[in-house]
């Protein structure tokens, strides 16, 4: 779950890095027609340099969290049903009743619970049958909870 948050969070160093890199590069190409270039070149590298680590910020901080995490995992899994969502992980388990759900985001592997404004499970798709994962979308869809 938090690998899916988090790369909706951490796409803006992308973003900040891909400019940082455009204008850097805009920079060294001035900086060789221009007299002062002592001055635009090395600020064009750092441009380029800091743009580059930007990029590579996310990449890494998910690598990280993935590594540090893998020791965690337990098997788990859900029952659905038209009244609540069960979740179930080693000894622990605990549930959300539909009632309580504001609104289900879609994403390409999850359905992401939200609870309010907060995030409170996310559901794996691949955890599911192809009939079970369109039976939940069309419930959710009817219960207007699905954001498309």
């Amino acid at each position: 779950m938090a690998e899916v948050l988090s790369r909706a969070r951490l796409r803006w160093y992308g973003y900040i890095g891909a400019v940082l890199v455009a204008v850097g590069v805009i920079g060294l190409v001035v900086s060789r027609g221009v007299d002062r270039d002592e001055v635009i070149l090395p600020l064009g590298f750092t441009l380029v340099m800091g743009g580059l680590l930007s990029m590579l910020y996310s990449p890494w901080v998910r690598y990280r969290a993935r590594r540090r995490s893998s020791g965690y995992a337990v098997a788990g899994g859900y029952d659905i049903t038209d009244r609540n969502i069960m979740m179930h992980s080693g000894t622990e388990s605990g549930g959300i009743a539909w009632d309580g759900v504001d609104r289900v985001v879609d994403t390409p592997e999850f359905w992401i619970v939200y609870v309010g404004r907060v995030p409170a499970t996310v559901i794996p798709r691949r955890l599911m049958t192809a009939e079970d994962a369109q039976t939940l979308g069309t419930f959710m869809t009817e219960r207007g909870l699905l954001d498309s």
